[in-house]
């Protein structure tokens, strides 16, 4: 792979697509292609990390399994031009959902392999690197079934993640001080089908999470999807939960700025069931969005231009500027997720001016 450069796209977010009632409210943002090679890109992470950003993404023919599948590392100085750094792949079996943090002083990989021929993944694999480079043999993760998230610390020596079961259904806590073995903190949740769960931390030190909600499972979606909003006190062994019907918040990115807590993930604009809408059909459209995270409840600050299969996004936070990675199909076409999955699709960079974010979400009540 070659070194490659975005096109820079003007500040505004307005897309030429269909116009929607639902899409009027986007996110004020410089926006631009970083990744565009015909494949499907898909399930995305960004760090910073020794003076540059460290985007990863899964590469693969389609948005289900694929023994084709790899994961593809990228590194920036600038979030605008690309340079490869690093390709892995789980063959025969499929490798998606990369997660990429520092430890101590190296950079740690995570993803999951999965051996069906649906997006069902079932165990979590680990790598490391000193210099980004040259990377370990990838690593089994131990108490094994558990699908981790994104890693978290307050104090730079023990490490936070929670992860879901791969059976799906229960979300519990983990605890490291090596990124390697994972000790059990606590159960999260259990019921309604739940996993994908992201964390962070409130100024005051209690544990923050969101958690995927899917009802039964169903690629039809379900009409009691959501997100369980989870806050827990240290040393983080009992948690009190709110359940929010904005969206089901897929592919979860939490982040603090300042002393608030966000999300980019996905958003559905779901077919309706008795007036209710069946929330995660593959029938649907998907949008990749903002929201602003409280202990009881989320609020949506808007959309990135985004269509079809889309969302996943990492996040990066450098002063008032907050810059999120992101997969989706060509912005131009609207099309379900059902049919996105099986198209090419790009990954995608925002660069976010958190303060004008934050006056526009007090406006927006």
């Amino acid at each position: 792979m070659e070194r490659v450069t975005a096109r820079l796209a003007s500040a505004t977010t307005r897309w030429a697509s269909p116009p929607l009632p639902d899409r009027e409210r986007v996110v004020e943002c410089h926006h631009w292609t970083a990744i565009e090679n015909g494949h499907h890109n898909l399930t995305t992470d960004l760090t910073f990390w020794n003076g540059h950003f460290w985007l990863v993404h899964s590469l693969a023919p389609w948005h289900i399994a694929s023994a084709r599948s790899r994961l593809v590392l990228w590194r920036s100085s600038d979030a605008v031009t690309w340079e490869p750094m690093a390709t892995f792949q789980f063959t025969p079996r499929d490798i998606r959902d990369p997660k990429v943090c520092a430890i101590g002083d190296r950079l740690f990989l995570y993803a999951f392999s999965n051996d069906g021929f649906v997006a069902a993944p079932n165990q979590t694999y680990v790598t490391s690197s000193a210099d980004g480079v040259t990377w370990d043999a990838w690593k089994e993760i131990s108490p094994k079934g558990w699908l981790l998230w994104r890693p978290k610390t307050l104090d730079q020596k023990t490490w936070y993640v929670p992860a879901y079961w791969s059976a799906h259904g229960e979300s519990v806590l983990l605890k490291s001080t090596d990124g390697v073995k994972w000790d059990l903190v606590s159960k999260i949740f259990k019921g309604e089908f739940n996993d994908e769960t992201d964390l962070e931390f409130l100024p005051d030190g209690r544990a923050l999470v969101t958690v995927r909600l899917e009802g039964n499972g169903s690629l039809f979606g379900h009409v009691d999807g959501g997100t369980m909003i989870g806050v827990s006190e240290a040393p983080y062994t009992t948690w009190e939960f709110r359940k929010s019907e904005v969206t089901r918040l897929d592919g979860p990115c939490l982040f603090r700025w300042g002393d608030r807590v966000f999300a980019a993930g996905r958003r559905h604009i779901d077919p309706l069931s008795n007036g209710r809408p069946k929330v995660g059909s593959i029938w649907g459209r998907k949008r990749t969005a903002l929201y602003e995270v409280f202990p009881d409840r989320l609020e949506w600050a808007g959309d990135f231009p985004s269509t079809g299969d889309t969302g996943y996004p990492g996040v990066v936070v450098r002063g008032d500027d907050a810059y999120i990675s992101y997969y989706t199909n060509h912005i131009d076409e609207d099309r379900s997720w059902g049919i996105g999955m099986f198209l090419p699709s790009e990954i995608r960079m925002a660069q976010v001016f958190m303060p004008e974010v934050a006056v526009a979400l007090v406006f927006k009540k």
